[in-house]
């Protein structure tokens, strides 16, 4: 329930981080800077539903040491690439474009203990019916 609980949160504060974006940032952010903050905005959403999806599938697979670590590497994908994403679009470089790859790669491997979650649920079921 905690992942189902974080994707909620991370969903509300998408909406809102948009919204705010779409019309108070207007002003204050460049063509460059709105586009890394959407970008953000995006991927916040996605990998927000992704933390969902992996409270709904904790619930119905086994392999449920795997889908804690993806929902783990997603919350901290989250803010590391979301949250240099929306620093990045205010500022140029520094620290912060050093988070940027480390939270894409933990996306990554989020997704990646999703998928070693389901093949090795899909092998185990295959086993018990043999």
């Amino acid at each position: 329930m905690l992942y189902i609980l974080l994707g909620a949160l991370g969903g509300f504060f998408t909406v809102a981080l948009g919204a705010f974006g779409a019309h108070a940032l207007q002003a204050v952010l460049d063509d460059r800077g709105q586009m890394v903050y959407q970008l953000a905005v995006r991927y916040q959403m996605w990998h927000s539903l992704a933390l969902i999806l992996v409270g709904v599938l904790i619930q119905f697979l086994p392999q449920s040491a795997l889908l804690e670590w993806a929902g783990r590497l997603f919350a901290a994908g989250i803010l590391f690439f979301c949250g240099s994403l929306y620093v990045l679009s205010f500022v140029r470089l520094g620290i912060w474009s050093l988070l940027t790859p480390l939270g894409g790669t933990l996306l990554l491997a989020g997704w990646l203990f999703v998928m070693i979650a389901i093949i090795r649920s899909l092998a185990t079921k295959r086993a018990h019916r043999e």
